[in-house]
C-alpha cells in the first residue's frame, strides 16, 4: 500500500542555480544528492541528482543531466505547476520576498479553500505556495463527495 509520496523528480539546467532557488529563496534544505556514472543497464552518463527536504520528509528532487537533451521552457500554470503547502503569514512573507528580490511573483490568488502565490524556478517551473483557508476549507469527506461531483458534471458535459 502507498504511504505517501517520497519525491517528485524534475529535471534542472544547472544544480547549483536550482539549489539558490529551493534552499536559499524557498528554505527546503539540500538534503542528499547522488552522482550518477552509469545506468542499470551498464549506460555510462553523467548526472548529478538532488534532494530538497520538505518538513513532511518527502522531497523536491532534480536530475541535471548535461548530455541528454532536454526542452526547458516557462511551463503554464495548467500544464505544469509544483504547490507547496504554507501558512498564511508564511505566504504574506515570502509574496513580499520574492517582490523585494525583483522575482517573477503573482498573486496572491483566492481559489476559495486556499491562497496562492506563484514564482518561476531556474528551470520554467511554476511555484505555487498555497495556505489553506479555514473557514472555506471542506471537510475530507465532503471535499471528495463534491469533488465526484464535479467529475461526473464535467466528464458528461464534454463526452463527444
Amino acid at each position: 500500500m502507498i504511504k505517501g509520496l517520497h519525491h517528485n523528480a524534475y529535471r534542472c539546467r544547472d544544480s547549483e542555480e536550482t539549489r539558490k532557488f529551493y534552499e536559499d529563496f524557498l528554505g527546503l534544505p539540500l538534503a542528499d544528492a547522488l552522482s550518477i556514472g552509469s545506468t542499470k543497464t551498464g549506460r555510462q552518463t553523467e548526472a548529478l541528482h538532488t534532494f530538497y527536504r520538505m518538513d513532511d520528509g518527502s522531497f523536491l528532487a532534480f536530475f541535471e543531466v548535461p548530455e541528454q537533451s532536454f526542452e526547458f521552457i516557462d511551463q503554464h500554470d495548467y500544464d505544469l505547476h509544483i504547490a507547496l503547502e504554507v501558512d498564511m503569514d508564511s505566504l504574506h512573507a515570502m509574496f513580499a520576498k520574492g517582490k523585494e528580490l525583483g522575482m517573477e511573483t503573482r498573486g496572491i490568488s483566492d481559489h476559495h479553500a486556499i491562497h496562492s502565490i506563484y514564482f518561476r524556478d531556474p528551470n520554467g517551473y511554476v511555484i505555487e505556495l498555497t495556505a489553506k483557508v479555514p473557514e472555506k476549507t471542506s471537510d475530507d469527506e465532503t471535499a471528495a463527495t463534491n469533488a465526484r461531483k464535479m467529475l461526473t458534471e464535467w466528464t458528461a458535459a464534454h463526452q463527444a
